[in-house]
């Protein structure tokens, strides 16, 4: 009986070793985990490609990119592809944005030497109520905000940063699929982009990341905008006419005269405010003297 030589299936240590390292490349490809270092190697890359003059419209060229994606991956030693990167400037710009917002407020400043953003305590808890975000930014300052400038505004003649006029949440940030489609377009006219069911899930794998940091902007803005509205409802309650009348009717001594005319003169949110702020038996003084002539605050 002839026996059989059986095969062993079991593949070479040197292949499951290279195949190992193909799934921890993948892994790391996969999961981006950024730090201070590898963003800053991204922003200066960024604004290399400002200077050269690849920027139109606060977007770059697939030139552009794919030059930036090279000379990341060439710099950190990584794989990182074009989306990856994407991402990131999509997070950048939210950034940008943000330290933008906190420093049009009169009582912020950024100190260039050391990347704060300075202001007193009162100033950053009235702000972080509205901008819980902006508790991160109070803690870590924001270094690179000067070349955020150079990469998400426009230079205007006074030498200052001026932010895009386009909402947060209108900004479009195109997925490399897009980018290189419209990039090739420019080149030839005649092209017609074509779109596969792969290309397709590309795409929309590529915009997860932006959109989902679009889809949180737009969750603070409406926050921040349920704030504002109830700190008004509730300063409108305050000093309402209905307030007014109620301290009125408890005034000793209020004549039918001045009584009616003071009706009138609550008409006025500044008068309204300032007869509930004044003291009860300053009250009666103060309408006398706005009801004897025409009032005028």
């Amino acid at each position: 009986m002839t026996s059989r030589v059986t095969r062993s299936r079991r593949q070479p240590p040197q292949q499951q070793q290279q195949l190992q390292q193909q799934e921890q490349e993948q892994e790391q490809q996969s999961r981006a985990k950024w730090t201070t270092s590898l963003t800053g190697m991204l922003v200066d890359l960024l604004v290399g490609q400002v200077h050269k003059g690849n920027r139109l419209n606060n977007s770059f060229s697939k030139k552009a990119w794919k030059s930036i994606c090279d000379a990341f991956n060439r710099k950190t030693g990584l794989k990182w592809d074009k989306e990856q990167l994407k991402n990131r400037f999509a997070v950048l710009r939210r950034q940008y944005a943000l330290v933008k917002c906190l420093l049009d407020q009169k009582e912020f400043t950024w100190d260039e030497s050391t990347g704060a953003i300075i202001a007193n305590d009162e100033a950053w808890a009235e702000y972080i109520r509205g901008q819980p975000d902006a508790e991160t930014i109070k803690s870590n300052g924001c270094p690179i905000y000067k070349q955020l400038c150079l990469i998400f505004s426009e230079p205007t003649t006074n030498g200052k940063c001026e932010q895009s006029a386009e909402p947060l949440n209108m900004i479009k940030l195109e997925s490399s699929t897009e980018s290189e489609e419209m990039d090739d377009v420019e080149k030839d006219p005649d092209a017609v982009p074509t779109s596969t069911p792969a290309s397709n899930s590309s795409r929309k794998r590529g915009r997860k990341g932006i959109d989902d940091a679009i889809a949180a902007a737009i969750l603070e803005m409406a926050a921040a905008s349920k704030l504002r509205t109830a700190a008004v409802k509730q300063h409108n309650a305050r000093y309402s006419i209905a307030s007014c009348i109620r301290e009125l009717d408890e005034l000793q001594g209020v004549e039918e005269r001045v009584y009616f005319a003071a009706l009138e003169l609550f008409n006025n949110p500044s008068a309204r405010e300032m007869f509930l702020s004044l003291k009860r038996d300053k009250r009666l003084t103060w309408l006398c003297h706005k009801c004897v002539a025409p009032y005028n605050l």
